[in-house]
């Protein structure tokens, strides 16, 4: 996609088709490029897991920031698909019947029930380091200096990381039994789904050359939409169908896991998204940055169905 001023017109919905062809097409080429050098069913499992149907929201977050931050090139999407091959590693994961055992994943079956527990494994964390190379990819062609490729790779590990997703998953998995409270549950979703959303949009406005208060607004902003974002989640694995998720609803009741919906009911989760969503633009706007198309992201968080 050549990002111009004009897509700030477009509908969300319009946008996001959009960013999700554009990223399909990058993991295409990247995967090409990079999957070669594994072996071939490990590779088969890894683009199993990477190319499925997705959102590709977190992609769309790095073309949103890219662009708000004044970025035009084309070759932002090879950057962005390295932040969906993180996602899609969480995926990968988070189904595994150590953890979720979940059977349904973007409406086929998990990776570990289309190939193997063993294959889904080593896929995942496989994927962490074939993100690494599609980030410095990404990163070359978009012709970013040494520094600005190196800080765009290191929000991207560091999310992936224990102070990130993994440490995320981590206190996610002994949380049930453990009692609800607002704190323990923020600390899961800001690490374990937050992370890797204010990653996506602070690496955007980082390869576009925001200056550091901007910056700073942008990593403020993907923070509250991140914790949104997974707020909205957990209402909707309350309230949506299988259908609409793609995925297994009601698991976090039947594992016992404690989410904002268990401790604030359905309408005060949603409320409390609603609330972060607004909060997230108010960043932006403090720092000195305007963007209608991130404004109607964070709207789009917390009103979607699936």
């Amino acid at each position: 996609m050549t990002i111009s001023n004009a897509d700030a017109g477009l509908t969300v919905d319009a946008f996001l088709a959009r960013a999700r062809e554009e990223t399909d097409r990058a993991l295409e080429r990247a995967l090409g490029d990079v999957l070669p050098a594994v072996a071939p069913a490990l590779a088969e499992a890894v683009r199993y897991a990477v190319l499925g149907s997705g959102k590709r929201f977190r992609p769309a977050l790095v073309f949103a920031a890219y662009q708000t931050a004044g970025g035009t090139a084309s070759a932002i999407a090879d950057l962005a698909a390295a932040v969906e091959i993180v996602h899609a590693y969480s995926l990968v994961h988070d189904d595994l019947p150590c953890m979720d055992n979940d059977d349904l994943r973007r409406g086929r079956p998990t990776v570990h029930r289309a190939f193997s527990v063993t294959h889904a494994t080593v896929a995942g964390f496989a994927m962490v380091p074939v993100a690494a190379a599609v980030a410095v990819r990404g990163a070359g062609l978009l012709g970013l200096a040494p520094a600005t490729a190196r800080e765009v790779q290191l929000l991207l590990l560091r999310a992936a990381g224990a102070g990130g997703m993994i440490g995320g998953q981590v206190l996610d998995l002994v949380a049930p039994g453990q009692g609800a409270t607002r704190e323990a549950m923020t600390e899961i979703d800001v690490r374990k789904t937050g992370a890797l959303i204010a990653a996506s949009v602070e690496i955007g406005a980082v390869a576009a050359g925001a200056g550091s208060r901007a910056r700073a607004g942008y990593r403020a902003y993907g923070e509250d939409v991140g914790l949104a974002f997974q707020i909205a989640d957990d209402v909707l694995d309350v309230t949506a169908t299988s259908e609409q998720l793609g995925k297994t609803p009601g698991k976090d009741a039947r594992l016992g896991k404690p989410t904002f919906p268990l401790l604030l009911g359905v309408a005060g989760a949603q409320r409390e998204a609603e609330r972060l969503a607004a909060r997230a633009v108010a960043h932006l706007a403090a720092a000195g940055v305007s963007s209608p198309l991130l404004a109607a992201l964070a709207k789009f968080v917390v009103a979607r169905h699936s």
